[in-house]
């Protein structure tokens, strides 16, 4: 240190810290030409020696006039050193680097000023320095102080052209510190990284692609700044990276991939749209690489088919079907249960959209990966199921052509009946307003005899007697009223005659003789008249309430439909069809005179001739029009043996299910009488019991037609 002050006169130091720029200028000056003396002299001992007094008597000074000093001097003797100062480096730059967090904006001013001085002189030799000098003016780029910004902006303006020509630049070095700082809120220093990585870029011997994954979230985050300048720069810099990925052989996909994701669902509409343009690029570009991605790119996809920006949807739906047209292979890395969880988890969405495509989805999986979806079968069976109540009748239909395409192996057929039965069961309002869209939509897509069979088979077991009365008639509504089941209603009119047609009469009897009402359909749709009439006649006070006049008003309204039209046009023979004839009227004894139901098939049994037309065209009197008319057996399908179906059995296991639904009704009608009297928070009127004879009431008619007259009820 004595060497510095011998070799540095007393008043040049005093000088060095006055207030005055002047006298500090003038003393740089002077220390300038004693370190170029020096220099000369090849005296660096004393040289290090004047930089160490510089440094500790005057920038690690307490006053802040020393400090400028101390910095000025520094910046001079670097000046003075020339060509040999790059020996002197870590004594200089370490100290005016530390000057940059000085707490005067002065100092802070003075460091970028000095340090600016000394890079020109030894420009890349400071490189080993790169790092603190871009991490001291990231910061600087944000000082408070508009000088001490501009200041920072020349000194940076220089080190990146000292970078770009220089071949000692170490990008692996620096990309952790430019990964830290990416995520910086501040305006300032967010333009200043855009700046650093676009210009670094730029530079042919930077591979700052291969690095592109550590900052590429940065990039995206600045997408929503709210500074449009920096917004626009952020998207310049990745347009310039995606078209460098489109032009490069070797690009890492999958870390890229990640990163999209979920840049894909931020709250910024311009961050999406970004996000998923690059995704859509990613699935042209990356080939094998992103296969095991696929599903979290999905996963990214489906939402944005439903966004509520025009331009997100459409490149998302674009996006979608570049996924779909691709056939990967499970043994390529393909996960199918991934794949099928993220549909599973997007069944759930609340938008239509997002949600038909995971059905398509699902479908495709179908179709080319069938083995592996079916192992996933538990995982997904129950999310399926539940898509049936939803609202959209468009994904109802779909998720029906995925139960199709699960069900083609009786297995899973069968598993899928059992299944839809138990959700109608629980679920009575899906049920009652998609019921019938599921059943007729399920016969077409895989048949309408197997569906109804195994249906049937189901519902004869079923022990909740309410439910399976129900099911059977929305079931039995079905097959009367759609077109898709004309030719099982078709099949079921050759039941007398026909083999298929009486296996498929047999298969449903016992499951419709949970209703009284579909029965008597289920008979006089397959012509099976004498039987009908005998079911009419076997029916109870007990059969003959609110739900069976419902019931029977419909059947009524069904047989002016055109799909019973052949059931009229018999009636043009009623010596042929005398047990139809008799079916009719029993049916028109049961129902109220006062009824709508009554009037209109008293109107069409008037139309009956009194004259039958036989098959030559020859007209035959008959006794229908008489009041008084006797029904006899001509041998046309009225015995208890037809085609080999024993009527009187199958009548009999009719009766032995309708006394199961009385006993029921009976136990209930005792609970809730039960409840009544144990209830203490309210009276309820009970109703009255029966006693003699019916009052002619809709719910309660009276049991024993056969003893009035016709048209009496």
């Amino acid at each position: 240190m004595s060497d510095a002050f011998t070799a540095i006169p007393a008043a040049v130091l005093r000088n060095l810290a006055d207030k005055l720029y002047e006298k500090r200028k003038n003393a740089a000056l002077e220390v300038e030409g004693i370190v170029k003396q020096l220099t000369v002299a090849g005296d660096h001992d004393k040289i290090s020696a004047v930089i160490k007094l510089l440094v500790h008597e005057f920038t690690y000074s307490s006053q802040a006039n020393h400090r400028k000093g101390g910095l000025i001097g520094l910046a001079a003797a670097t000046v003075g050193l020339s060509s040999e100062a790059s020996q002197h480096l870590e004594q200089i730059v370490p100290p005016v680097i530390n000057s940059f967090g000085d707490q005067d904006s002065r100092v802070r001013y003075y460091a970028c000023e000095a340090l600016y001085n000394i890079a020109k002189v030894v420009r890349g030799d400071f490189i080993v320095f790169f790092n603190q000098i871009f991490d001291a003016l990231c910061k600087l780029s944000a000082d408070s102080d508009p000088n001490v910004q501009r200041a920072a902006h020349l000194l940076d303006r220089l080190v990146k052209d000292i970078v770009t020509e220089s071949d000692q630049f170490s990008i692996e070095e620096f990309i952790p510190l430019l990964r830290e700082r990416m995520n910086v809120l501040n305006p300032y220093v967010r333009q200043f990284l855009v700046g650093w990585i676009t210009v670094l870029d730029s530079v042919p011997d930077i591979d700052m692609l291969g690095f592109l994954p550590d900052f590429l979230d940065g990039l995206f985050n600045m997408l929503s700044d709210s500074s449009h300048e920096i917004r626009q720069q952020a998207d310049s810099a990745l347009s310039e990276f995606l078209q460098e990925i489109k032009n490069s052989p070797s690009v890492d996909y999958g870390r890229m991939a990640e990163i999209l994701v979920q840049r894909a669902s931020s709250p910024d509409e311009f961050t999406r749209w970004t996000a998923i343009t690059w995704i859509n690029e990613f699935i042209k570009l990356g080939g094998d690489q992103l296969v095991p991605y696929y599903a979290d790119m999905l996963g990214a996809i489906l939402p944005c088919i439903a966004d509520k920006e025009e331009k997100i949807r459409v490149v998302a739906r674009e996006t979608n079907e570049e996924l779909l047209a691709i056939k990967a292979d499970p043994a390529e890395g393909f996960d199918v249960g991934a794949i099928l969880s993220i549909v599973k988890r997007q069944l759930s969405s609340e938008y239509e959209a997002t949600r038909i495509e995971s059905l398509h989805w699902i479908s495709t999986l179908l179709n080319r990966h069938r083995t592996e979806v079916l192992s996933f079968l538990n995982d997904i069976f129950d999310t399926l199921l539940k898509a049936l109540s939803d609202s959209s009748d468009q994904v109802v239909l779909l998720v029906l052509e995925v139960h199709a395409c699960i069900a083609e192996d009786q297995y899973n057929f069968r598993q899928l009946i059992v299944f839809l039965v138990h959700k109608f069961q629980t679920d009575k309002v899906l049920l009652e307003k998609r019921g019938a869209l599921i059943i007729r939509r399920l016969c077409v897509l895989i048949d309408a005899e197997r569906v109804y069979r195994e249906l049937s088979t189901i519902l004869e077991q079923e022990a909740d007697l309410d439910f399976a009365s129900t099911m059977v008639q929305a079931l039995n509504l079905i097959l009367l009223t759609s077109t898709e089941l004309s030719g099982l209603r078709d099949l079921l009119k050759q039941s007398l005659v026909d083999a298929a047609g009486k296996d498929l009469f047999l298969s449903l009897y016992a499951s419709w003789s949970h209703s009284s009402m579909a029965i008597l359909s289920l008979c006089l749709l397959a012509q099976a008249y004498q039987h009908a009439s005998s079911v009419i006649q076997s029916l109870t006070e007990e059969d003959i309430n609110v739900r069976f006049f419902i019931q029977l008003d419909k059947l009524i309204n069904l047989l002016e439909t055109p799909i019973f039209a052949y059931l009229r046009l018999q009636l043009l023979e009623p010596g042929r069809y005398i047990w139809l004839l008799k079916a009719l009227y029993g049916l028109l004894m049961l129902l109220p005179q006062q009824s709508a139901a009554f009037k209109i098939l008293r109107t069409r049994l008037k139309t009956v001739p009194s004259y039958s037309f036989d098959h030559k065209g020859q007209v035959n009197r008959t006794s229908s029009a008489n009041p008084s008319i006797h029904f006899s057996d001509d041998g046309n399908g009225n015995m208890n043996m037809h085609n080999g179906i024993d009527f009187a059995f199958w009548l009999q296991r009719f009766q032995q299910i309708q006394q199961k639904h009385h006993a029921h009704f009976k136990s209930q009608a005792r609970s809730n009488n039960t409840s009544t009297h144990t209830s203490k928070v309210k009276e309820v009127q009970k109703p009255e019991e029966f006693k003699g004879p019916p009052a002619p009431e809709l719910s309660r008619p009276p049991s024993r037609l056969s003893r009035r007259g016709p048209g009496q009820v």
